[in-house]
């Protein structure tokens, strides 16, 4: 069978329900011809017709759909009795009018429970007021009074959520004046600079103390459920929410909540366009895997310019760019290196270890994400960073066996450098909003490496080897022990950066970068402490370096080829594989052609790659050229 149909059986068998899994569906306005949901706003791409809702209710019922309660689901949870088969929870954001309408008797009439979440300063606009609904004046009337949400609640259909009291709405996050959403922003405040994250932190809590204390008020009871605005939310955002009582939290990130699915964390499809009834089913019962990848890693030193006018001109080249070129990720830049000697000096966020070379992460990542439609991942360093002197960690370098020192990293095993960095990566998930982290390939230790007192101290007492490196080196077995606790403890540091990072910025993603050596050879762990099964199962995404000129292959097809058939031996690899191409020939300092780039990408694809990506990408000397490569690297359709 060929591997291409392996790889995509293996991912719909993982994507199966399994018991205990449910869904969870989004909805938001219902269109039902008295003109409710069109002063709400919600008569957009969020809007549902009643009558395809009524379709929709008679499927899941006649398909075998068991809409469920949050009592079912917190019971399950605790133990006690399991979830039907084929279980769903419905939810209904923002609180329309039309929920008592018209969602209500429906929801009577079948016999289903629903969410209902309630914005909590629009549900005090008083009659004849306006609710400010993103920057539109909606007429108050077209949102629920709280005498419709008592009555519905008393029913028993319905669970009142809270969507927060004030945070359903945009800040200004930045000096070139974005707004993004409240929850998760620290806002710009001109001459003041922006908020801290502690004043953040307080600001959400009091919000959300405010909303619950308002729901219990006017019902009776407080709020076990909270849906994050804009699907947007961070560790303290939860932390805060079950500081409130809330242990059910709703995002909007799609797919099936599984039992071991943490509940402050539950997946929801939203349903939009006003789907036909096909595209419904398929929201539902479509367990295929998604959509391949196609990024391009994007240097923001290309884009900066000390001109703020060249600067923006910059930028508008990048979006017209990746808007032509469609990617589905852009591995975006939030690190300066201007020399180009892979040793980082500036950031291009604010933060409290490095000089900040230009703010500018924030705005090109929301650009990107907004403009373009792209899942944007913080390309980052991982050790090395070159701290300024004073810093107590800038001399926690990676050492050589000899005391000698390599390229310039720091060394993991310091825990000043990993606090240093965990603020660094802290201060990335305040800085801007993104969708995940994609990790530089500066994560490597030599066979050599790391012969810093910190280091042999872990050794010694961690993994019970020697407290040399020497004497390590002397003995194979110990040898390849050594390599393995390296790999598996550069893969816990950057567990721990992630969750540094989410405790600001959530949901994130993980790519990490490896070199072709280790996936090729697994013997090649020994001097770079790179496992390709052992990224496989810790990251969603690894871009195996496929640059048949960096590696100084004589011959590039055979190369690229034997690169694919390793990585397609590996059950599920294609899956979860970036095969990441070079642009550029870093060691001729000429450009590769667009027409080179596209030949390898038809070459990957044909023999069963399904995600692809490229570095770098010059948007501002148009390389590779966007008609060379276009044809082969944006994505057609879906692969449904």
């Amino acid at each position: 069978m060929p591997s291409a149909l392996l790889a995509l059986l293996a991912a719909l068998l993982a994507a199966a329900p399994r018991p205990g899994d449910f869904a969870a569906l989004s909805y938001h306005g219902i269109e039902n011809g008295s003109g409710a949901a069109p002063d709400a706003g919600g008569a957009d791409q969020h809007a549902v017709d009643v009558r395809k809702l009524e379709e929709q209710f008679a499927w899941m019922k006649a398909s075998g759909w068991h809409p469920v309660s949050v009592d079912q689901i917190l019971d399950a949870r605790r133990g006690g009795r399991p979830l039907p088969p084929r279980a769903v929870l419905l939810t209904f954001d923002d609180g329309y009018a039309d929920v008592y309408d018209t969602v209500y008797p429906l929801l009577r009439k079948h016999g289903y429970p629903a969410v209902v979440a309630l914005v909590g300063s629009w549900m005090d606009v008083p009659e004849g007021g306006a609710v400010d609904y993103d920057g539109r004046k909606i007429p108050r009337r077209s949102f629920l009074s709280w005498d419709q949400v008592r009555e519905m609640q008393r029913s028993g259909f319905v669970e009142i959520a809270s969507h927060t009291w004030d945070l359903h709405r945009g800040i200004r996050s930045n000096p070139q004046g974005n707004t993004q959403p409240a929850a998760v922003t620290r806002e710009w405040r001109g001459v003041a600079g922006y908020e801290t994250s502690a004043e953040l932190r307080e600001r959400v809590r009091k919000d959300l103390a405010r909303s619950a204390e308002a729901i219990a008020r006017e019902t009776g009871r407080r709020p076990r459920v909270v849906a994050w605005p804009y699907g947007r939310f961070s560790g303290d955002l939860q932390e805060a929410a079950r500081m409130e009582g809330m242990p059910l939290m709703l995002t909007l990130e799609s797919g099936l909540n599984h039992s071991d699915t943490p509940g402050d964390e539950l997946r929801r499809s939203i349903v939009v366009e006003n789907p036909p009834l096909l595209d419904f089913a398929a929201l539902l019962e479509a367990s295929w895997p998604g959509d391949p990848v196609r990024a391009i890693r994007v240097d923001l030193d290309y884009l900066y310019d000390p001109d703020p006018e060249v600067q923006e001109r910059n930028l508008s080249k990048l979006l017209d760019r990746v808007a032509a070129l469609k990617p589905s990720e852009v591995y975006l830049q939030a690190f300066a290196d201007p020399r180009g000697d892979g040793v980082v000096r500036e950031l291009y966020f604010p933060n409290r270890h490095l000089p900040v070379r230009a703010d500018l992460f924030n705005r090109v990542a929301w650009q990107l994400r907004t403009r373009t439609g792209v899942r944007v991942l913080a390309w980052m360093p991982v050790m090395a960073f070159a701290l300024p002197t004073g810093n107590p960690a800038a001399g926690k370098v990676v050492m050589g066996a000899a005391g000698g020192q390599g390229t310039h990293r720091l060394s993991p095993f310091s825990p000043e450098v990993r606090r240093v960095i965990g603020e660094i990566y802290e201060d990335l998930g305040a800085a801007g909003i993104f969708d995940g982290i994609a990790f530089h390939d500066d994560a490597i230790l030599g066979d050599r490496e790391d012969a810093s007192p910190e280091a042999l101290a872990v050794y010694a007492r961690d993994w019970g080897l020697p407290a040399s490196v020497e004497a390590i080196r002397g003995d194979p077995a110990l040898s390849a022990r050594w390599a393995r606790e390296k790999t598996a403890y550069l893969v816990r540091f950057t567990e721990e950066l992630r969750q540094r990072t989410e405790r600001t910025r959530k949901p994130l993603r993980t790519s990490r970068s490896i070199l072709a050596g280790p996936v090729l050879d697994p013997a090649a762990e020994a001097w770079t402490a790179q496992s390709f099964p052992a990224f496989l199962a810790a990251y969603d995404e690894t871009a195996v370096m496929a640059m048949p000129f960096l590696e100084n292959a004589r011959d590039p097809d055979a190369f690229m080829e034997r690169l694919l058939r390793t990585v397609s031996a590996r059950p599920g690899a294609l899956e979860r594989t970036v095969f990441e191409l070079q642009a550029r020939d870093w060691r001729s300092g000429g450009d590769v052609s667009g027409k080179q780039l596209a030949r390898w990408m038809r070459r990957l694809e044909v023999g069963g790659a399904r995600n692809l990506a490229y570095y770098p990408d010059d948007f501002v000397r148009d390389r590779p050229r966007l008609e060379e490569i276009v044809p082969a690297f944006s994505l057609r359709s879906r692969p449904r």
